[in-house]
């Protein structure tokens, strides 16, 4: 027996996981699959940043920030599902059916688009050998900070990720030194000064060419890099090694023949701010989604998502309220604000 969802949200970062809360707010039988192993998204590549410009919200860790997105999307029980990768969608007659990379086949009246910049995965240091020493000093991202104190640390990259790890480890770090590839760092000016004046040493023209091993060859002790221009080449001694080569971002959802949604930079759907698309039925919500006045930062994603969630009320149920009843005077609170005020008024022990 098939199992019908009012809507099936693809992506669990930040754009499906408040679309899942609202879409339980708005009263809607909701699923979300995300194709990794935890839900986030983006997000998740930097857990220790700090993220400031969201309205009424104090400054907050990314992992902290991601724990309470999944805590709120499970308000209403929606169906959640990881590990699992959509990789086609049909329609037929009033449902769409999604089809994941496993053969299983998921059944929805609608189908909300919020996979972001697709399944994003960090491109890796292609030298041989250099998969051996990622689950010691290796990284691809910098999942704790508390790792790198006191220690001499080369990062290999010269973007925005690149540069804003080295301003964060630089106070931690017994040295920080940025390696790149080209003349000229890509990232932010106003970053690369902050940088320089914090003391990381910026090498252009550089890159890392070869990985030297400690004793038991377990970690990485020694890195040779190179020079382009000079054809010079050092080799230092290292504890911490961080490539920040950007993402390749895998974007294989394919539809049926039936389905047509314009692309903007083939890759990007383009719709409207209300999160609808040219394909009744389909919505889409957060980076996946481009329109006029576009707000391309976290914050304009909940806007997005809560958008489309109401256009999917209003096509699921032509006579049902465009917005959805303010959180404060809603009946679906009633309970969990007097158990949260209950709480609140326990003195403590």
């Amino acid at each position: 027996m098939q199992h019908v969802y009012d809507v099936t949200i693809i992506g669990g970062g930040p754009a499906g996981l408040y679309s899942a809360f609202y879409s339980g707010l708005r009263g809607l039988k909701t699923k979300l699959i995300e194709s990794q192993s935890q839900l986030g998204g983006k997000v998740l590549l930097y857990p220790e940043k700090l993220i400031w410009d969201i309205g009424g919200h104090p400054p907050v860790l990314g992992e902290q920030f991601v724990k309470q997105l999944i805590q709120q999307a499970k308000t209403f029980d929606s169906t959640i599902l990881t590990n699992t990768k959509v990789d086609f969608i049909e329609r037929q007659e009033d449902l769409f059916i999604v089809h994941t990379a496993t053969g299983e086949k998921h059944y929805s009246k609608t189908v909300l688009l919020a996979v972001g910049g697709g399944i994003i995965n960090p491109q890796k240091l292609t030298l041989e050998g250099a998969e051996k020493y990622e689950m010691t000093n290796l990284h691809y991202t910098v999942q704790s900070y508390k790792r790198f104190v006191n220690k001499d640390i080369l990062i290999s990259g010269g973007g925005n990720a690149a540069i804003d790890w080295a301003v964060e480890l630089s106070p931690i770090a017994k040295s920080v030194t940025v390696v790149y590839r080209k003349d000229t760092l890509s990232a932010h000016e106003a970053t690369v000064k902050e940088a320089i004046d914090a003391g990381v040493l910026i090498e252009c023209n550089t890159t890392i060419t070869k990985l030297l091993a400690n004793d038991d060859k377990t970690a990485i002790q020694l890195v040779r890099c190179e020079n382009s221009k000079t054809k010079e080449s050092y080799t230092r001694q290292i504890d911490e090694v961080i490539i920040s080569h950007g993402y390749n971002c895998e974007a294989s959802l394919t539809f049926d023949e039936a389905i047509s949604i314009p692309k903007k930079d083939d890759y990007y759907f383009e719709g409207k701010a209300t999160g609808e698309t040219a394909q009744p039925g389909i919505f889409a919500a957060g980076d996946i989604l481009t329109f006029e006045g576009k707000i391309n930062l976290l914050l304009g994603t909940f806007q997005d998502a809560a958008n489309a969630v109401n256009s999917i009320k209003t096509y699921l149920e032509p006579t049902a309220y465009r917005h959805g009843m303010v959180s404060s005077h809603n009946e679906l609170f009633k309970e969990k604000n007097r158990s949260i005020i209950e709480k609140q008024l326990v003195p403590a022990q």
